[in-house]
C-alpha cells in the first residue's frame, strides 16, 4: 500500500510535471497565466513554482512591466532552465558507461562514455558514472538539481521487484548489482530509479526513436559477444511475470547444441554471438573475432557461408516470435549484423518464408539505427515512462537532440 507521504509525493511531482510541461509548450509565462491552464489554486501554485525554482528546474526570466497595464507590482515571468537535467539515462555496458541528460523538452543536452576495465567491480563502475557526470556539469552547465527520473541499464537480465520486497534481482551478481547502484545514485540525487537489462532497454530505444513515427510493436535482438533481445508491444517495454521477457538469445535453437551459459544447451547465443562464430570459424584458421571481421569485410567465402548460415537460423528463431506477436518491425543489432551485408539479407528471407502474415502487414526487418549510446537512450525513454500515474502502454515522448556542441548522442 502507498503511504501518505508518497501520494503526497506523488502529487506534488503531478502538480511540477504539469506546470514543466505548460512552460515547455508555451515558453515564459506568468503564474496568472500559468493557474488555469494546469488547474491549480495560487496558493498550490506558488508553493509548485517555488519548488521548482529552489531545484533550478525553471528561472525567472523578466517581468511583465513593460506591457502591463495598470498599477501593481510587476508579474515575474518563468521558464524552463535550458541547463537543467530532467530525466537521465545510464547505460553499463561491460567494458564502459554511457550516459544522456534531457531537459523538460526532452532534448538531450549533455550526453557521453568514459570506459573501465572489462570485468571492473561495480562500485569502480558507479564511481567512473558518477565522474562522468561531473565531467559533463563542469563542460557543458547541466546541472541535475531537478532530476525528475533516472533510469539505468546494465548487461545482466534484471528481474521486476518481487511484490512487496521492492528489490530488484539480476541473474548474474544477484541484488548486489542493483544495491551499489542505487546506493550510489541515491545518495547523489533526488529523483526515482528504475533499473532494467540494457538490450531491453536498447529496444525501447529503437521503437521510440523519432526519425518517422514511433513503432509500437517491435522485436529487437542484439547479436554481439553475448545475445540478447527485448519486445515492445503496443508502445510499452514488455517485461514479463518474472521480468525476463525477451531474452532471445536463450531460446534453444540446437537441442543438442554446444553448453550455453544459462545451463541449457544449444541456445541461440551458442551459435550467433560473436564468441560462438569466432569458434565456428576456427577450422577456417580464424583465430579471434578481429580476424573474424577482417575475414568477412574481405568476402573469404568461408566465413560469409557461416554467416548466411547463422542469418538464416537467425531469421528462423525470430520468425516464431514474429508470428506469435505479430511486430510492425524486427530489428537486429550489435557487431554481428555489421560483418557482412549477407546475414541481414539470409536474416531477412527466412524470417519473412518461416512467419505468418497478413497481405499488407508484412513486418519489416532492419538493421538498429542507433549505436553504443542506444542502452541509455533506452533508459531514458524508460525513465520518461516511469509515472504511477500513466498507463503501462503509454507512449514515451520523442527524444531531440540539441545542434550546439556537446549536446549530440551519436
Amino acid at each position: 500500500m502507498t503511504s501518505p507521504v508518497g501520494v503526497q509525493a506523488l502529487i506534488r511531482r503531478t502538480h511540477e510535471d504539469r506546470v514543466l510541461a505548460v512552460l515547455r509548450d508555451r515558453g515564459a509565462m506568468s503564474r496568472a497565466q500559468i493557474a488555469p491552464l494546469v488547474g491549480l489554486s495560487r496558493t498550490t501554485l506558488s508553493e509548485i513554482t517555488g519548488s521548482l525554482l529552489d531545484t533550478r528546474a525553471i528561472v525567472v526570466t523578466k517581468t511583465d512591466a513593460v506591457s502591463r497595464e495598470g498599477r501593481g507590482r510587476p508579474a515575474e515571468l518563468l521558464a524552463l532552465d535550458p541547463r537543467a537535467g530532467q530525466h537521465l539515462g545510464a547505460d553499463f555496458t561491460h567494458r564502459a558507461v554511457h550516459v544522456a541528460v534531457a531537459d523538460a523538452s526532452h532534448e538531450i543536452i549533455a550526453s557521453g562514455s568514459m570506459e573501465y576495465p572489462h570485468g571492473a567491480e561495480w562500485r569502480v563502475r558507479v564511481e567512473v558514472a558518477l565522474a562522468l557526470l561531473d565531467d559533463l556539469e563542469r563542460s557543458t552547465g547541466v546541472h541535475y538539481d531537478a532530476l525528475q527520473g533516472i533510469g539505468i541499464g546494465v548487461s545482466s537480465p534484471v528481474s521486476r521487484p518481487e511484490e512487496g520486497s521492492g528489490e530488484h534481482r539480476t541473474l548474474a551478481g544477484g541484488p548486489l548489482i542493483t544495491a551499489t547502484i542505487e546506493d550510489a545514485f541515491t545518495s547523489r540525487f533526488d529523483a526515482p530509479i528504475l533499473i532494467d537489462n540494457n538490450t531491453r532497454l536498447a529496444a525501447l530505444a529503437e521503437a521510440e526513436w523519432m526519425l518517422g513515427q514511433p513503432t509500437r510493436d517491435l522485436i529487437y535482438l542484439r547479436l554481439a559477444d553475448g545475445c540478447g533481445g527485448g519486445l515492445v508491444v503496443d508502445g510499452a517495454l514488455v517485461s514479463g511475470r518474472s521480468g525476463f521477457a525477451g531474452e532471445i538469445g536463450h531460446v534453444t535453437v540446437e537441442p543438442d547444441g554446444e553448453p550455453c551459459s544459462c545451463g541449457k544447451r544449444g541456445c541461440l547465443e551458442t551459435v550467433a554471438s560473436l564468441r560462438a562464430l569466432t569458434a565456428a570459424a576456427h577450422p577456417f584458421g580464424v583465430a579471434s573475432a578481429a580476424e573474424l571481421a577482417q575475414r568477412a569485410r574481405s568476402g573469404d567465402p568461408d566465413v560469409v557461408g557461416l554467416l548466411a548460415r547463422v542469418g538464416a537460423v537467425v531469421g528462423r528463431t525470430l520468425a516464431i516470435l514474429g508470428t506469435a506477436l505479430s511486430p510492425s518491425e524486427v530489428v537486429l543489432g550489435g557487431q554481428v549484423v555489421g560483418l557482412h551485408p549477407v546475414f541481414l539479407e539470409r536474416a531477412t528471407e527466412a524470417f519473412h518464408h518461416e512467419s505468418l502474415s497478413l497481405p499488407g502487414h508484412v513486418p519489416s526487418v532492419r538493421r538498429a539505427r542507433l549505436g553504443d549510446d542506444s542502452g541509455a537512450l533506452g533508459a531514458l525513454v524508460a525513465a520518461f515512462h516511469n509515472s504511477q500515474l500513466l498507463p503501462t502502454a503509454a507512449p514515451a515522448p520523442s527524444l531531440r537532440t540539441r545542434s550546439r556542441k556537446g549536446a549530440q548522442i551519436r
